[in-house]
């Protein structure tokens, strides 16, 4: 069993477990949550195939099973179907033992506008960089989608989010080579900016934001919707 499907698998194993626990009860959002995780992923995986096939980032076949599908490892398709369940099933417990841990309509606002901002004007000034120039403009796209469609989502992740980031630096931080002889997928150094956390390229921060943010808010969007259409 390769490394990256073992990570995965641990990753997976407790939030899975614990997703029938009889208080949290996330598998009764799965007809909502799994759906937007699917949306998500095709449209990262689209992302992740234009970028391997130019070179921005390369798979270590040390790491992984040898089985390929547009120049992706098995592995990595897998990657984004665990680890936005995993921070999911995170984001959900936090927000079911602490339901006041969020931010207010007016600081929601404030921050969704200054992310947005800057995130633009980096995106702007580190158009070199491939990968940063990308992600830098994703994230204010996903952000507002967020803020109009999925507000009360958005008021808990945005408090929630240095959370998140724990068990990220940990799986990502391997991913990328802490601890581990060569990195399990790494980056052109011509495609980032070169300022790492551990191991970790600093983009990754954002491209994290982004990739859990979206099935989170089009969970709501499917529940909103089902719930119109059951009062209808």
């Amino acid at each position: 069993m390769s490394l990256y499907l073992i990570i995965l698998l641990f990753s997976l194993a407790g939030p899975l477990a614990l997703s029938f626990e009889k208080n949290l009860r996330l598998y009764k959002r799965w007809k909502y949550l799994l759906p937007a995780i699917l949306i998500t992923m095709f449209i990262f995986v689209v992302w992740d195939i234009i970028f391997t096939h130019n070179g921005y980032w390369f798979f270590n076949p040390i790491y992984n099973s040898g089985i390929y599908i547009n120049k992706l490892p098995l592995e990595e398709y897998l990657f984004f179907i665990v680890i936005p369940y995993a921070c999911a099933f995170s984001f959900y417990a936090i927000q079911f033992h602490f339901p006041k841990f969020k931010l207010n309509e007016r600081w929601t606002k404030i921050v969704t506008f200054l992310l947005t901002v800057v995130s633009v004007l980096m995106s702007i000034i580190n158009r070199d960089y491939t990968y940063t120039f990308v992600v830098l403009l994703v994230l204010p796209v996903i952000l507002l989608l967020s803020y109009y469609f999925a507000r009360e989502v958005l008021q808990y992740y945005l408090a929630i989010y240095l959370i998140l980031l724990i068990p990220f630096f940990i799986i990502n931080g391997i991913l990328t080579g802490t601890g581990i002889e060569q990195p399990v997928f790494d980056y052109s150094p011509q495609a980032i900016l070169g300022i790492r956390i551990l191991s970790v390229p600093i983009e990754d921060m954002f491209y994290n934001f982004s990739l859990l943010l979206l099935p989170l808010a089009l969970t709501q969007v499917f529940e909103t919707k089902s719930k119109k259409t059951k009062n209808a």
